[in-house]
């Protein structure tokens, strides 16, 4: 079994005021809490004078103002967008609206969860389409500090990450997390892009990531004094030992995700099952793949699993 992991669920805040982080970094905190946001959506401010922000937010007037309230007698020139679910890059319109900012992104929504009836993650946002689109290694600069891109795919397939290069610093989006684990939703989310993704990260030397839920992970105001490359790698080991339980389930007979979902988070909040069971489907799809899962069928969520000949 792999170690539990560090996860930080503490965090100081005030909703609509702006915490100073680092010298290039603030956060306003949008007040949309839910078992997937934490306490909300954490809108970042890089920059003096003319700032960039990464992840606007969702919809909501208040959030907004309180992102121009932080940045009044200032420029906001660049609206930058981690992934486009609906707690993350909807605040854009407004704002590029009042600022005259435009947006960066890897592109718009990519596939859409089925219409199973199971509310999860926040929906996506279909109508963003970035001013700019960006690609893994291109550098946005701005006044007195330069952004380059991480593409990391897995949550969803548009997902960028943001290493902002004067602090050593990288903005995961809900790639990483150090309060919970990743929800990945097939079929927009990939299981094998999301541990690429993650294996990525961990060869990088970045000091401290800026998560939009939660707290940071590593530097001065992690409390946990968390190393940012070791918790990626315990969320590695996790994800595998998950597939070792997915694996131990179909070698009893337990072949569908309900099933397992029961088993192996019966610790876990319930209401956060249904989510759960998008993951184990993920890990399901990828383990078909590799041999390590069979399905006479398509590997969909009502699928029948059992062992496959690959261990």
């Amino acid at each position: 079994m792999a170690t539990p992991l560090p996860f930080n669920r503490d965090l100081t805040f005030t909703y609509g005021e702006a915490d100073r982080l680092s010298p290039l970094v603030r956060r306003v905190i949008a007040r949309n809490p839910s078992p997937f946001t934490f306490h909300g959506t954490g809108t970042y401010i890089i920059g003096h004078g003319r700032v960039g922000v990464i992840d606007p937010g969702p919809l909501d007037a208040a959030h907004v103002d309180a992102i121009l309230n932080a940045t009044r007698g200032e420029t906001i020139t660049h609206l930058l967008i981690t992934h486009t679910h609906n707690d993350h890059s909807p605040a854009a319109a407004p704002l590029k609206a009042r600022t005259g900012a435009l947006t960066y992104a890897y592109g718009p929504h990519g596939s859409l969860l089925p219409d199973d009836g199971i509310k999860t993650e926040e929906d996506g946002d279909g109508g963003f389409m970035p001013d700019h689109a960006v690609r893994h290694g291109m550098r946005i600069a701005g006044e007195g500090w330069t952004v380059q891109c991480i593409f990391t795919p897995g949550h969803t397939s548009n997902h960028m990450s943001y290493a902002l290069l004067e602090e050593n610093a990288v903005f995961p989006g809900d790639h990483v997390m150090g309060w919970s684990t990743t929800v990945v939703s097939p079929p927009d989310g990939d299981m094998s892009d999301y541990m690429n993704s993650l294996a990525h990260l961990a060869s990088r030397n970045d000091s401290v990531y800026y998560p939009t839920h939660g707290a940071p992970i590593g530097g001065p105001n992690d409390t946990f004094k968390r190393n940012p490359q070791e918790f990626v790698r315990g969320l590695i080991a996790h994800r595998l030992d998950r597939e070792a339980q997915i694996g131990a389930c179909l070698s009893r007979g337990v072949g569908r995700i309900p099933d397992m979902v029961k088993e192996i988070y019966a610790a876990v909040d319930p209401r956060l099952h249904p989510a759960a069971a998008l993951s184990v489907h993920a890990h399901l799809i990828r383990m078909v793949k590799d041999g390590r899962a069979r399905t006479p069928g398509e590997a969909v969520l009502s699928a029948i699993y059992g062992p496959g000949t690959t261990r």
